[in-house]
């Protein structure tokens, strides 16, 4: 899975082409989670309430690449 980002020991994630909806991977420590390019929702896993929060900033600053990436 080609790294995009790395921040504060979090790690973001995309697979190109990969099944819908578009959402790009997120790992931290033992945690790894699944968020939605398109509403930055968690689609699946689970991270600290402080990483999703840095996670969700990130990505809403990044969501137009994110989507070029993605898509």
């Amino acid at each position: 899975m080609p790294e995009i980002s790395r921040f504060l020991g979090i790690i973001i994630a995309m697979y190109y082409q990969e099944h819908n909806p578009p959402h790009f991977h997120v790992r931290y420590n033992k945690y790894k989670a699944a968020i939605s390019i398109n509403d930055l929702a968690l689609l699946d896993g689970k991270l600290p309430p402080k990483v999703f929060g840095l996670v969700i900033e990130w990505a809403s600053q990044h969501q137009k690449n994110l989507w070029k990436i993605g898509c």
